[in-house]
Protein backbone atom coordinates (compact mmCIF):
# COMPACT_ATOMS: atom_id res chain seq x y z
CA UNK A 1 0.00 0.00 0.00
CA UNK A 2 1.27 3.49 -0.83
CA UNK A 3 1.08 6.64 1.22
CA UNK A 4 1.26 10.11 -0.29
CA UNK A 5 2.85 13.21 1.18
CA UNK A 6 1.79 16.50 -0.43
CA UNK A 7 3.69 19.75 0.19
CA UNK A 8 1.75 22.94 -0.54
CA UNK A 9 1.24 26.58 0.46
CA UNK A 10 -1.69 27.43 2.71
CA UNK A 11 -2.18 30.87 4.30
CA UNK A 12 1.37 31.84 3.27
CA UNK A 13 2.81 28.80 5.11
CA UNK A 14 4.45 25.64 3.81
CA UNK A 15 2.26 22.68 4.78
CA UNK A 16 2.77 18.93 4.45
CA UNK A 17 -0.13 16.48 4.70
CA UNK A 18 -0.07 12.69 4.33
CA UNK A 19 -2.92 10.64 2.92
CA UNK A 20 -3.73 7.08 1.91
CA UNK A 21 -5.51 8.11 -1.28
CA UNK A 22 -4.52 10.67 -3.92
CA UNK A 23 -6.36 11.50 -7.13
CA UNK A 24 -4.79 13.64 -9.86
CA UNK A 25 -7.55 13.28 -12.46
CA UNK A 26 -9.21 16.65 -11.75
CA UNK A 27 -7.74 19.30 -14.07
CA UNK A 28 -7.17 21.98 -11.40
CA UNK A 29 -6.95 20.19 -8.05
CA UNK A 30 -5.07 17.48 -6.15
CA UNK A 31 -7.69 15.39 -4.38
CA UNK A 32 -6.68 13.80 -1.05
CA UNK A 33 -8.72 11.29 0.95
CA UNK A 34 -8.02 9.33 4.16
CA UNK A 35 -5.72 11.96 5.67
CA UNK A 36 -3.10 10.79 8.18
CA UNK A 37 -1.88 12.83 11.13
CA UNK A 38 0.71 11.97 13.79
CA UNK A 39 -0.67 10.54 17.02
CA UNK A 40 -1.27 13.05 19.80
CA UNK A 41 0.75 11.20 22.47
CA UNK A 42 3.54 13.75 22.79
CA UNK A 43 3.95 16.16 25.68
CA UNK A 44 5.31 18.94 23.48
CA UNK A 45 2.89 20.24 20.86
CA UNK A 46 4.14 21.90 17.67
CA UNK A 47 1.84 24.94 17.16
CA UNK A 48 2.14 24.74 13.37
CA UNK A 49 1.21 21.06 13.33
CA UNK A 50 -1.62 21.69 15.79
CA UNK A 51 -3.07 24.40 13.53
CA UNK A 52 -3.01 22.03 10.53
CA UNK A 53 -4.65 19.29 12.59
CA UNK A 54 -7.42 21.64 13.75
CA UNK A 55 -8.05 22.82 10.20
CA UNK A 56 -7.95 19.52 8.29
CA UNK A 57 -8.34 16.60 10.75
CA UNK A 58 -12.16 16.42 10.49
CA UNK A 59 -12.15 16.52 6.67
CA UNK A 60 -12.92 13.33 4.76
CA UNK A 61 -11.73 14.76 1.47
CA UNK A 62 -9.74 17.87 0.56
CA UNK A 63 -8.93 19.34 -2.83
CA UNK A 64 -5.81 21.47 -3.08
CA UNK A 65 -5.29 23.81 -6.06
CA UNK A 66 -2.44 22.60 -8.31
CA UNK A 67 -0.74 26.01 -8.32
CA UNK A 68 -0.17 25.80 -4.53
CA UNK A 69 1.41 22.30 -4.64
CA UNK A 70 5.22 22.21 -4.66
CA UNK A 71 5.90 18.46 -4.25
CA UNK A 72 4.04 15.14 -4.16
CA UNK A 73 5.83 12.09 -2.72
CA UNK A 74 4.66 8.49 -2.97
CA UNK A 75 6.05 6.21 -0.27
CA UNK A 76 5.55 2.60 0.62
CA UNK A 77 3.79 2.03 3.95
CA UNK A 78 6.97 0.49 5.41
CA UNK A 79 9.07 3.54 4.49
CA UNK A 80 6.56 5.90 6.06
CA UNK A 81 6.44 3.92 9.30
CA UNK A 82 10.23 3.86 9.87
CA UNK A 83 11.42 5.80 12.87
CA UNK A 84 14.03 8.51 12.72
CA UNK A 85 17.42 7.22 13.87
CA UNK A 86 18.54 8.66 17.19
CA UNK A 87 21.55 10.95 17.37
CA UNK A 88 24.71 9.49 18.83
CA UNK A 89 26.75 11.44 21.33
CA UNK A 90 30.41 11.81 20.48
CA UNK A 91 32.62 12.76 23.39
CA UNK A 92 35.19 15.45 22.85
CA UNK A 93 38.49 13.98 21.74
CA UNK A 94 36.95 10.84 20.14
CA UNK A 95 37.61 10.32 16.44
CA UNK A 96 35.84 7.97 14.07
Amino acid sequence: MSLYRVHFKWKEKDVTICAKSLDLTHPYFVSMKDLLFPKETRLIIDPGEDEIRKQFADANHIMIPFQTVSLIEEMSDETAQKKIRAFTLVEEGEKD
